[in-house]
C-alpha cells in the first residue's frame, strides 16, 4: 500500500518540540553554571575575609617576646584568636630608644592596623600622636587622665583606652613600705627619667610622701641609656639607706645593669614590676603588668566586634602585689622583719 507523505503541519510540531527540548538543555546548562559561579564567588569571598591586623608598639627589645607580650598572646587565645589565621599580629619594638616609637607608631597605622595595644606613656603618647582614629588600647597606664589620654576614666571620649597601674598614687606606698621594710631608712636615692612627664609627676608624689617620712631623696637622673654611667657610679660612692627606682621605658629596658649595679653597692632596690624582683631585686610592689596585658586582650576582642574605645571605661587596679626577694637581702646583707614577710605576696628564697 502506498503511504502518504507526513503533513506539513505535523512535521512544524516535531521541529518545535525538538526546539524545546534544545532550551531546556541550554537553560538547565545555564542555571549549572550559574549555581557553580554563585557558589564559587561565596567560597571566595570567605576565603579572602579580611583578617585583622593588631599593632603591638612596645619599649622593649624584640627577642625573645617578653612573658608581657606571651600573656597577652595567650589571652587572645583564650577568647579564641589564633595568630596568623583569624588574627594578624603586628611587632614594632624600640629597643629601649625611645626617639624611635612615633615612626613605628606611623608604620602601623600606614598599614594599617585595625586596634594599636601599646604600654607606658612615650608609647601612648606616640600612638596618640600618629593617629585619633584607630583605637588605642593601653595595657599600662600611670594616670591615663593628668596625661590627658582620656577624659574620664568612666567614659574614655576619644580612640584611647585601656588599663591603669595607679603608679603615681602607689609612689608613696613604696618608699613607706622601704621604711618598713629597711629600719633606719634616712636617706633614699630615687632613679628616674625627668624626660619623661609621666615621671615628673610620679616624683613629686615620692617627694611629696618623703617629706612625711621625713626621708631625704636624692636624684639620679637619667635620661637617655648614655646617662646611666654617671648616675649608677653615684651608688657605691653615696651609699644610700636604699634606692628607688621609677619605671619607665628608660629603666626598664636598663633593668638588668641597675640590679646589678645597686646588689654590687650592697644597696637595697624597690622597684615597681615584679619582673626586677625576680631578675634579683630585693622588693617590688605594685599591680600584675601580666594580668594588665592578659586583660587588655578582653579590650581588642570587645573593639573588633564593634565597641569603640570612647565607651570602654579604663579599669583600675584590684590588687597590688608585694614581692621580696631573700636571696637578694642576703647578698647585700640586709635582713627584713617578719611583720612585712606577714604581709609579702610572695617570697623567693
Amino acid at each position: 500500500m502506498k503511504q502518504n507523505p507526513p503533513t506539513r503541519c505535523s512535521s512544524f510540531k516535531s521541529d518545535n518540540l525538538k526546539s524545546a527540548i534544545q532550551n531546556l538543555k541550554w537553560l538547565g546548562l545555564l542555571v549549572i553554571v550559574f549555581v557553580l559561579v554563585v557558589a564559587g564567588t561565596v567560597a571566595q569571598g570567605q576565603q579572602t575575609k579580611r583578617i585583622p591586623r593588631v599593632g603591638l608598639l612596645l619599649t622593649d627589645e624584640s627577642s625573645p617576646p617578653s612573658p608581657n607580650v606571651e600573656t597577652f598572646r595567650q589571652g587572645l587565645r583564650d577568647l579564641g584568636y589564633i595568630e596568623g589565621k583569624n588574627i594578624i599580629l603586628e611587632y614594632r619594638y624600640a629597643e629601649g630608644k625611645i626617639d624611635r616609637l612615633p615612626q613605628l607608631a606611623e608604620e602601623l597605622v600606614r598599614l594599617p592596623v585595625d586596634v594599636i595595644v601599646t604600654a607606658l606613656s612615650p608609647a601612648i603618647h606616640a600612638a596618640k600622636r600618629a593617629t585619633d582614629t584607630i583605637p588605642i588600647v593601653f595595657a599600662v597606664s600611670g594616670n591615663p587622665m593628668a596625661t590627658r589620654y582620656v577624659a574620664t576614666l568612666a567614659r574614655p571620649g576619644g580612640n584611647a583606652t585601656g588599663l591603669s597601674v595607679m603608679d603615681y598614687e602607689l609612689s608613696g606606698k613604696r618608699l613607706e613600705l622601704l621604711t618598713e621594710a629597711l629600719r633606719k631608712v634616712s636617706r633614699v636615692a630615687v632613679l628616674w627619667n625627668p624626660g619623661n612627664g609621666a615621671m615628673v609627676l610620679k616624683m613629686k608624689e615620692v617627694q611629696g610622701a618623703a617629706q612625711a617620712l621625713r626621708v631625704k631623696l636624692k636624684s639620679l637622673e637619667v635620661r637617655d641609656s648614655q646617662d646611666f654611667d654617671q648616675a649608677l657610679a653615684e651608688l657605691p660612692r653615696e651609699h644610700p639607706a636604699a634606692l628607688l627606682t621609677l619605671a619607665d621605658p628608660l629603666t626598664v629596658f636598663h633593668r638588668d645593669r641597675i640590679i646589678e649595679t645597686a646588689t654590687k653597692s650592697r644597696v637595697p632596690g624597690m622597684y615597681e614590676e615584679r619582673g626586677f624582683v625576680e631578675a634579683g631585686g630585693l622588693m617590688s610592689y605594685g599591680p600584675s603588668i601580666e594580668a594588665n596585658y592578659r586583660r587588655a586582650a578582653t579590650y581588642v576582642d570587645k573593639i573588633l566586634k564593634g565597641t569603640k574605645p570612647a565607651e570602654l571605661p579604663v579599669e583600675q587596679p584590684m590588687k597590688f602585689e608585694l614581692v621580696i626577694n631573700l636571696k637578694a637581702a642576703k647578698q647585700i646583707g640586709a635582713t627584713i622583719p617578719q611583720s612585712v614577710l606577714y604581709r609579702a605576696d610572695k617570697v623567693i628564697k
